[in-house]
This record gives structure tokens, sequence and C-alpha cells, in this order.
């Protein structure tokens, strides 16, 4: 059975296809879009998918959305009534979108899915999934477990904001749900608003800046925004939040709890209590998490936790969670936000309606293929880019590519990374990378100002060979997806004389903390991902010659994209990105560009 997972409108639209329940395809809209975030039908992403698997909408049995859009409607009438009349504007602006376009939304999406020119399919092929299912299915059913406790937490889907639950074989059930306005997803983006940062896009900012703060204002959250029960469930003081009336997230009561000053303009510069209110935030944020899990785990008794939605891209929570969390095995799904509820959608469908419903789990490995579901360029198609260019490229070997880019890094150079399958999800994990050498204590600036054209403050995560992982890091588990954080090896840290520990807020950063510090955060922290010869034989084979070279088998890795774009996809893409900042050297495929020839 084909199923195509779909999810759009409101933010990171996908398109995945799921084929007698495994993962064929996945992939976001605005890696062809090319438009940050795209929230639109997935139209682009869908016909890939489609392409990938060689078939049609002839071929497709059902089509799955990841979300119920008439539950959210009653929610926002529900919600718009009981503010009355405070949010009359918001309620004017927003309804008359729903009734032309989210209400009907099955002849909509039918419209949109036969305009793929890939066949017709008629509307009563069209499947509708509740969006925490949606995500619960997305972590459960790809997760190496045969049963495992479920736990998802994001903005909010239909009514739920966190919802709890228990997978036994091919069998999933969410048991209990925290529900709008109250939202551990809607309180970390209304700091990420009040910081000055982008909702749905600067949480990752807040929790980049956390490590340098103290946690200083966690009471005075405890105090007046939250009541956190013993059991992690929870209420917000709405009178502070206006996401459920206005335009905004906060007001000037949110304001007057941190001495009654304005947010922060996105455009000034970072403060000391800016950061201790990232710390703070962060630091509730984790508690919160490890209340409920303890709660999940008391209750399903399972040893397995599986983890989806925005929230569960928090990877610094995610490491408490791991250490000293209730569970001895935590999964999370590598495209945890919106994005992944096209995956959740299609693996709902597929158990509900196939009479192939039966997980198959293959010794011990999940089902996301690495989160390498997107396309894929061969030889002919990156020579026809690169010769379009007139770009000037050596072709080698795998060997000899590893080799010649290994000695690349190992020189302090900076090299565009693009094998392969493109990433679903929000990480770039070795194929569609930028890479440089984690020894380097210039490179985490030069970075951040003169590759990505980011913010000096944000770090750096390693790749590291699976094999070597203990050595650098306090962690012995797998980490594919770069979505844990564990603390670097106490025997790599560097001393720190009066100075080092006299510095306060981004001065921190002139610190080299360890024998890595490229990837060493402000609090001996790093976000990890590990990589072994058959999750990523390419990525293997080069941190294996870096190895070689240079003793060390890590590298820094960070996404092939520069600030506000979309990561690359294809060879234009990555030649256009190349050739725009101040990279060193591109790895496409076999080939091999270097700067100072082009």
């Amino acid at each position: 059975m084909n199923i195509l997972g779909i999810s759009g409108y409101y933010h990171d639209s996908a398109a995945a296809l799921v084929r007698d329940g495994v993962i064929v395809a996945a992939a976001q809209e605005e890696r062809f879009s090319r438009k940050k975030g795209d929230e639109d039908f997935p139209a682009l992403a869908a016909q890939y998918c489609l392409d990938e698997a060689g078939i049609g909408l002839d071929d497709i049995e059902l089509v799955a959305f990841y979300d119920k859009p008439l539950l959210t409607f009653d929610r926002l009438l529900e919600t718009h009534l009981a503010f009355a009349p405070r949010g009359f504007p918001s309620f004017v602006r927003s309804i008359p979108v729903w009734v032309k376009q989210k209400l009907l939304l099955q002849s909509a999406l039918t419209k949109e899915i036969n305009a793929l020119g890939r066949g017709k399919i008629k509307s009563d092929r069209l499947r509708f999934t509740h969006h925490h299912h949606s995500h619960a299915a997305s972590a459960y059913y790809p997760s190496p477990y045969d049963s495992a406790a479920v736990m998802v937490m994001d903005g909010v889907g239909e009514w739920a904001t966190a919802t709890l639950g228990h997978g036994k074989g091919a069998e999933l059930t969410l048991d209990s749900e925290i529900r709008f306005p109250h939202s551990l997803g809607m309180l970390y983006s209304a700091f990420t608003y009040y910081l000055g940062f982008k909702v749905n896009d600067g949480e990752y900012k807040v929790m980049g800046l956390a490590p340098y703060g103290e946690p200083v204002y966690a009471d005075r959250i405890y105090d007046r925004l939250i009541d956190l029960k013993d059991d992690g469930s929870f209420r917000l003081d709405m009178q502070y939040f206006n996401y459920c009336t206005g335009l905004t997230m906060t007001n000037d009561a949110f304001a007057g709890i941190f001495d009654g000053v304005s947010r922060r303009h996105p455009d000034a510069p970072l403060e000391q209590r800016d950061m201790d209110i990232a710390r703070s935030i962060q630091a509730v944020t984790e508690e919160i998490m490890l209340r409920l899990a303890k709660t999940l785990q008391q209750k399903t008794g399972e040893r397995n936790l599986v983890m989806a939605g925005g929230v569960a891209l928090n990877c610094v929570a995610n490491g408490r969670l791991l250490r000293e969390g209730p569970f001895d095995n935590i999964w999370i799904q590598p495209a945890a936000g919106d994005a992944g509820g096209a995956v959740g959608a299609a693996l709902t469908v597929a158990h509900a309606e196939s009479e192939k419903s039966s997980r198959t789990l293959s010794s011990g490995a999940d089902g996301m293929s690495g989160t390498y579901l997107g396309p894929s360029y061969d030889d002919d198609a990156i020579v026809a880019c690169l010769d379009s260019f007139d770009a000037k490229y050596e072709r080698l070997d795998d060997d000899a590519l590893s080799q010649k880019v290994a000695g690349i890094l190992a020189d302090d150079k900076v090299v565009g990374w693009f094998q392969g399958r493109m990433e679903f999800g929000p990480r770039a994990l070795g194929n569609r990378s930028i890479l440089g050498d984690a020894r380097s204590p210039a490179m985490q600036k030069m970075l951040n100002l003169k590759i990505k054209y980011r913010e000096s403050f944000r770090p750096f995560a390693p790749s590291v060979l699976r094999g070597d992982v203990a050595e650098y890091f306090d962690l012995d588990t797998d980490s594919p997806y770069m979505l844990i954080v564990a603390d670097v090896c106490e025997n790599r840290w560097r001393a720190e004389d009066a100075v080092d520990q006299a510095r306060t807020g981004i001065e921190k950063l002139d610190v080299v903390r360890s024998d890595i510090p490229a990837v060493t955060h402000v609090d001996h922290s790093a976000r990890v991902q590990t990589v072994t010869s058959e999750s990523n034989p390419a990525f293997h084979r080069l941190l294996s010659a870096f190895k070689a070279e240079t003793d060390y088998g890590l590298l820094v890795n960070t996404s092939f994209n520069v600030r506000d774009e979309p990561i690359v996809c294809s060879p234009e893409d990555a030649y256009r990105c190349f050739m725009g900042t101040e990279m060193d050297a591109l790895a496409i495929g076999n080939f091999l560009l270097r700067k100072a020839d082009q």
C-alpha cells in the first residue's frame, strides 16, 4: 500500500511517501521552493516523493493529512469567545482565511494534489489524522523499540499541547494530554519572542544563548507565569500572554515581571539579563520535561521513551532526560517538528487501514534511514550543473576524495560537503553539511561570521566516529540525529586563568575550553552526532581519513546554508552557497572544487 503523507499550511510544510509501512521518501517544501519554513502546500516535495518511489497518483491508495482542521477551527472559535472582546481584531483577521481555505481543506487538498501533474485522485482517498497522533506515530513506528512510552510536546495541535501515551507492537495509544492555552511550546516561544527572536525559528537561539547566563529569573517564572505540579502537569497564567487573542506572544504585564523592560529589539545587542532570561526558561523547560517523563514511566512501566513535537528538538533537555530521567533508552524523531507530521500521518493511516500493519524491526536499527530520505544527484547532473557555471573541478575516487578533503580540513580550511540523499528534518547530518576542524580555536567564530553570517554566540556541533565518541564526550550511546547534548570529557578541558574566569556574556567565547574548542560550548557541552559506516559510508570514510591525518576522529558539522535560507538541496544550491560565502572548498559527489581555482 502506497500512502502519501502531507503536512502544511502552518509552517514547515512537507511530504512523505510510505509503502507497506516503510518510509521511502520525505522532504520539506522549503528545500525546493527556497523559502525558509515554507507553509504552502508541499507541491514540489510531493512531486519528489512520487518520483523517488517511481509511481503516480494512480498508484496511491490513500493521502494522509497530519491535522484535523475542524477541531482546530473549534479551538479558535472557543478561544476567541472565551477572551472576547479582547480578541476581536485577531478574530476578524483569521476567520476569513479559515472560511475560504481551511474549512474546505478536503476539496482544496484534492485540487492541489491533482495539480501535481502525476495523475488524479478523488477526495474519498483523503484521511485526516489528529495532529499529536501524527507526531506520536512519527516517533513510535520508526523507532527501534517493540514497545515504548510516548511523549509529544509542541505549541499546539488542535487542542493538545502535550500528550502522553504508549506503543506496543503495532498498537499506539495516547492516554492523557495538556490542552491549549496551557502549552510548554508556547511558553518557550513567548520567551523566544520577548528576547527578540523569531517564533518557530529562534528557539534554537534561546537554547544556545542559555549557557551564557544564570537561572536567576526561574523563581519569577514559577511564581508568576506557571503553576507546575509534581507530576509535570501545569497551567499558565494567561494574563501575561497575548497569543490567544493578539498578534504577539507577550504583553506589557509579561514585561512587568522582568522589571518592566520591553521586548528586546531584534537588532539590539544582547545583554547579560537576556542571557539570564534564556537560561531561566531553559531550566524551567527541562524541569517540566523531567517531571512529565517520570510520571509517564511510572504509568507505563516502560524502559524506552520516544519523543516528537517541536519541544523534542530541545537537545539540551534531551541530554538531561538521558542522564537523569527514568528511562534507559530514548529515541527522538529527527524531524520532530511539523514536517515530521507528514511521516506520522502516513504511518498512522498505514497501520490503521493496511492489512500489513505489523512492525518489522531490523536488528536494532530505526526506520528513518538516517534521515537520508531526500533527493540525490548522479554524476551527470552534478557535471551539468558545474559546467553551466564554468566551474573548475577535479574528479576523484572515494578514497582520494576523502584523503584530500581531510587534508584541506586539517589545514584549518572550511569545506562544503554535498553527498547522497538530502536529510529530512532541521539537521544536516553529513550529506548537506559545512565542515571544519574541531581543534581550531578560531573555527567557531569564523564559521558564524564568515560562512553562516549569523550571531556569534551560537555553538557548533561535532560529528564523531561512533567508536570514538566516549573518548571526547560523556556519552557512550548512539546519537545519530544530533539531538542529544553531552559534556566534553573533563580530561580534555583546558585550565582557565583568572582573566578567563572573570569573563561574562559574549566575552566567554574568547576562552579556549578544551582541545576541541570549536565544538565546546561555554558550559563545556556539545550537541553530538555519532556516525557509523552503516548509517553514512561516505561521511564515515571522511571522518576516518581525518583521524588518520590528525588522530582526531571528529569534525565540526553545521548545515549547508547561510542565515535565513533553507539547507541546500540541489548541486546548483550548493554551488551558489559555496561561491557566496568564504568557504575554501566544495566536495560535491566525487568532484572537488577549490575556491582559489574559481
